[in-house]
């Protein structure tokens, strides 16, 4: 199975997220077009969407908090994640247990 938020970095992966802050867990909650959608408790303001985004894929993929990075989307609903540490079948293999 190929994901279609997936991409091959030189260091690990990029992944396409979407987010929704505000929710009342912190989750993944499927796909939604080529973008995974994540579901974050934490509000969009002063960037803590964006750290507990980061914080969730790290602790997600047993990386630590350092190798995961936001790319793009700072401001944005739409952002790409860099998780290095990890290939697309590992990354594929753990998202695969939430979809």
């Amino acid at each position: 199975m190929t994901l279609p938020c997936l991409s091959v970095a030189p260091d690990g992966v990029y992944l396409q997220v979407v987010v929704q802050p505000r929710a009342s867990k912190t989750a993944i909650a499927g796909l939604q077009g080529d973008e995974l959608k994540v579901r974050l408790t934490s509000p969009p303001v002063e960037g803590a969407a964006n750290k507990l985004c980061c914080a969730y894929f790290a602790k997600l993929c047993g990386v630590a908090k350092s190798n995961v990075s936001l790319i793009s989307g700072d401001k944005n609903r739409h952002k790409r994640l860099l998780i290095e540490g990890v290939s697309v079948g590992e990354m594929e293999r753990i998202l695969g247990e939430y979809l």
